[in-house]
Order: structure tokens, then C-alpha cells, then sequence
């Protein structure tokens, strides 16, 4: 549990930090801009704060960490009340809430700064005084000005990265995938059980409806397990990790069984909801495949390789051996079995489409 809980911890940090870092990016460059066009002369003296060096540490740690509290309030908190809105919508009433608080912080770091500018020296009267001063000048609206451009940088970054997935979105701004790279990749295609009947007995708009669920309940066990989204297919999950990430603490496996977990967990509020518990069987394997970015109107990126034929093939099987997960000898024998699990051979089966056959197995706790 303490290291499912430290590697989330860590997830959480690698998401907020960017939005930490483009507050403290943007607030370096209009310091510099002002400070450019000021020419080391005060403009007005009733308002500004000379830029000293402790003021500039202080305006950078209150920039950063404002974004970062931008971060922990998105990602944590906002982000879910939101899911059901419009990206502009989604952007427009975010942006509302979030220069509500930075009004509130200006009015709390504006006569700290003053304080250190005075060198530590208490003086209300000139505080107080030069804070309401600067509150009713142009400078306090340009300071918002700023702000918000930084803001809606954020929420920008913060609406791309939900629909893109976080790590989808670093590897496009890294490049990583820009040019095709083989990698030795796990994938387990996880498929609805009975979603044809489902679909007709709810009807499309209350079967996407139990879909929006349904894949919002697979989240965090995907996020726990080191996986990542690759395609949303239908019915059908396509969940990959690089194989040594699958391989750990057996992943890829415990990941199939928290989803289940979750599924029985929530299994009154989807009765409840809709009159029907969605399921679903898995198959899962291990192979190269090729990485790259893809697409001439829209880029993509794209694992190509024989791996995901013959675990979308695998997946297949469930239904023949009346069983949930079935998984390779190929992925077994890279495993730690660690006692959690129970293997049944099932033989070297044939697999539709392919030549040869496979040697698996299936899964249960």
C-alpha cells in the first residue's frame, strides 16, 4: 500500500511541477520586460517596488508557488467537476474561479513584498497605505493582466493534456517519439462482456453514459500500476506499459485484478444507474513494437508491431475457455511469481489469423 500510495505521490508532483513552471517562466518574462522598458528608472513611486535581489526571490517563490497551487487545485480538486463541460465552457468558468483567488493572493504578497523592500521594517501606515494605492493604479490591472495570461496558459495546458494524457503530451513536447523507436512493450486489451446486448437494452446515450463511468472507474488503478491509456476503442481499453514498468511488482496483472476490484466495489451505483454491472475479459502479452509519431492533419502516437495483433488475439480466447484473463508464455516467464496468482495451462492454441499457435495460460487470484 506505502508504495502504490508514494509512486501516486509522485505522479501527482510530475503533474503539478509544469504548472509551476510556466507561472514562474511567464512571471520571469514580464519582470524582464519591465524592467527592459523601465530602464532601472521607477515609474511610479507611490506603487512600485524597486526590483532588488531579495524582492525578485520572493516575487519568483510567490509566482511558483501560486502555479503550483493552481496545480494541486486543478488536478486534485477542479478537474473532476468539470468533466462533463465543454472545453470553452471548461475554460471560461475555471478562469473565473482561479482570478478570483490570485485577486486574493495580490492582496496578501503585495504588502509582504513592500515589508521586505523596507528591509523588515514595520511601517502600517506605509504598508497599508502604499497596498491601497496600488490596488486602485493601473499597475494592480497590469499585474492581473499577467496573471491571467499565465492562468490561461495552465488551464490551457491543464484541458490538452487531460485529452491527450499527460504522458502522451511530454512525449510530443520532448520528442521522444519523432523519429520511430523499437521498445520491448507489454499490452493488455481489456473488452466489455455482453456489450452488444448492453448498448441495446440502454440505448446510445445511456450506453455512453455507462461508458463515461466505466472507463473514469479504470483511472486510478491504470495510474497505480504505471500504466497508460493507449487507445479507447469502443467497448474496448487498450493499456500498455514499457516492460519493465508491467513487469514490476507484476503490474500488468494486478492492474486487470484493481479494476475488478473497482468494478465490484461501484457495483450498486451501476445497478442503480442503469440495471446492468458492466464486465469485462483481458488478454494480455508481451513483444516489440515500433513507437512513432504518426499523421499528416493529426499527429498521433502510434505502436505498430505483431504484439497487439496477438494480444488483441489472446483477449479473443477468453470466451472459448470461459475465463477472464488469459495471458502469453511469453509474458509468464518474465514474471516473479509471487505466489498472488494461480496459472492453468490452457495449451499451444492456434490463434485466429496467425500462423502457429501460442502456449497460454490463464489467470485467477
Amino acid at each position: 500500500m506505502t508504495f502504490l500510495i508514494t509512486r501516486k505521490f509522485k505522479r501527482n508532483v510530475l503533474r503539478i511541477i509544469p504548472f509551476g513552471m510556466i507561472w514562474l517562466f511567464t512571471g520571469w518574462m514580464f519582470l524582464l520586460s519591465e524592467a527592459l522598458y523601465e530602464g532601472g528608472q521607477v515609474i511610479n513611486s507611490e506603487t512600485e517596488i524597486k526590483l532588488t535581489l531579495p524582492v525578485f526571490l520572493f516575487a519568483s517563490v510567490c509566482i511558483f508557488l501560486l502555479g503550483v497551487l493552481v496545480g494541486i487545485i486543478e488536478t486534485r480538486t477542479l478537474q473532476k467537476y468539470f468533466l462533463r463541460y465543454t472545453f470553452l465552457k471548461k475554460i471560461i468558468l475555471k478562469f473565473i474561479i482561479y482570478l478570483l483567488m490570485l485577486i486574493s493572493a495580490i492582496c496578501l504578497t503585495y504588502p509582504t513584498a513592500v515589508f521586505i523592500e523596507m528591509e523588515f521594517v514595520y511601517d502600517g501606515t506605509k504598508i497599508w497605505g502604499q497596498t491601497g494605492q496600488f490596488l486602485l493604479s493601473s499597475m494592480f490591472l497590469n499585474t492581473l493582466l499577467q496573471l491571467s495570461f499565465s492562468l490561461f496558459l495552465c488551464l490551457l495546458y491543464s484541458a490538452v493534456s487531460e485529452n491527450l494524457g499527460y504522458s502522451v503530451l511530454l512525449n510530443f513536447f520532448t520528442g521522444k517519439y519523432h523519429k520511430p523507436v523499437v521498445e520491448r512493450r507489454i499490452f493488455m486489451f481489456l473488452d466489455m462482456k455482453d456489450s452488444t446486448s448492453i448498448a441495446e437494452s440502454l440505448g446510445h446515450d445511456q450506453y455512453f453514459r455507462l461508458l463515461f463511468d466505466y472507463y473514469n472507474l479504470m483511472s486510478v488503478p491504470i495510474i497505480d500500476h504505471m500504466g497508460e491509456v493507449y487507445q479507447y476503442i469502443g467497448d474496448e481499453v487498450v493499456v500498455t506499459w514499457e516492460a519493465d514498468q508491467g513487469l514490476k511488482e507484476n503490474n500488468c496483472i494486478n492492474c486487470f485484478f484493481e479494476i475488478k476490484r473497482n468494478l465490484a466495489i461501484k457495483k450498486a451505483y451501476f445497478m442503480d444507474r442503469y440495471g446492468v454491472v458492466p464486465d469485462f475479459k483481458a488478454g494480455i502479452h508481451i513483444g516489440e513494437a515500433t513507437v512513432g509519431e504518426i499523421g499528416a492533419l493529426k499527429k498521433e502516437i502510434v505502436f505498430v508491431g505483431d504484439v497487439l495483433n496477438t494480444t488483441a488475439r489472446i483477449q479473443g480466447m477468453c470466451n472459448d475457455h470461459d475465463t477472464d484473463l488469459i495471458i502469453s508464455d511469453d509474458l509468464k516467464l518474465v514474471m516473479r511469481n509471487d505466489g498472488l496468482f494461480l496459472f492453468e495451462r490452457l495449451g499451444d492454441i492456434p490463434l485466429k489469423g496467425k500462423a502457429g499457435s501460442k502456449l497460454l495460460y490463464s489467470v485467477r487470484l
